[in-house]
């Protein structure tokens, strides 16, 4: 069985809802229970990409129906670098020790993780682009850069063909897992909208006239596993594959945009 990787990189903002909330937020975002990291579920993505088939004969055949499953396989799409705001450079991608343990597993690619062992909280691997000196500040918090690997950044540079992408390796940051989930938990946008009375064209007070919505940020990049049970249907997959599919809920203001591309799983 054929495999291949598909990087997702977010072009706006994006927001697979998880549900109401009973917290500070309205609208979560989808995340993994045990490491508060985001995800887009296989089943998201499935919908998504059996909407491009749509009347499309090959559409039952890839994605299946009622009756039987569909030849290729879709995995839940994770995040690989996360960008968050750095007092050098604007901002920076940040990934862990586990996010690049999960992408060499997936992928194939060799990616050193050996060279990151011992990563304190208060240290981290950093690029020339996001460095004070010897530290990298991200957000209100300082870490000591160790130096980077660039055999790594190299690796993460090619994963996908983007300008925006390619300053990957000046600006990459590694820190330790525990980091790497507390940025990607509490450095999503939250942004509050307001819900319009079609009627009256004022805020609809009776029916919540505020929410609070989560949205992984711009530049985040996903990667997701996508198999087939034969040779060809991914093939298939990639004639009709734009260079940009919308995920998510809100298409119609802009979010969920997103950079794809497919490239095959080392052997």
């Amino acid at each position: 069985m054929k495999s291949e990787i598909m990087a997702i990189f977010t072009r706006t903002p994006l927001h697979v809802g998880a549900g109401n909330s009973v917290g500070a937020i309205d609208s979560p975002i989808m995340r993994e229970r045990h490491t508060k990291i985001p995800v887009i579920p296989g089943s998201s993505l499935k919908g998504v990409l059996r909407d491009l088939f749509n009347g499309n004969p090959d559409q039952e055949i890839l994605f299946g129906n009622g009756d039987s499953a569909g030849k290729l396989l879709i995995g839940e799409a994770r995040v690989l670098a996360f960008p968050v705001r750095s007092a050098k450079g604007s901002f920076a991608w940040i990934t862990s020790p586990i996010a690049l343990a999960r992408y060499e597993m997936d992928s194939g690619v060799k990616m050193d993780i050996d060279k990151l062992d011992g990563l304190e909280d208060s240290q981290c691997f950093g690029a020339q682009d996001v460095l004070l000196g010897k530290d990298v500040v991200l957000e209100e918090y300082k870490f000591e850069s160790r130096g980077l690997s660039e055999d790594i950044a190299s690796k993460l540079e090619k994963i996908f063909d983007d300008k925006i992408w390619k300053t990957v390796a000046t600006r990459l940051v590694i820190v330790n897992d525990e980091i790497f989930s507390y940025f990607c938990e509490n450095a999503c946008e939250v942004v509050t909208r307001i819900k319009i009375d079609d009627e009256t064209g004022v805020v609809d007070k009776k029916n919540g006239a505020l929410f609070n919505q989560e949205q992984v940020p711009s530049e985040t990049m996903f990667y997701a596993v996508i198999g087939e049970q034969k040779d060809g249907y991914i093939e298939t997959l990639k004639k009709t594959l734009p260079e940009v599919l919308q995920i998510g809920g809100d298409e119609t203001i802009g979010l969920g945009y997103c950079s794809v591309s497919l490239m095959e799983v080392a052997k």
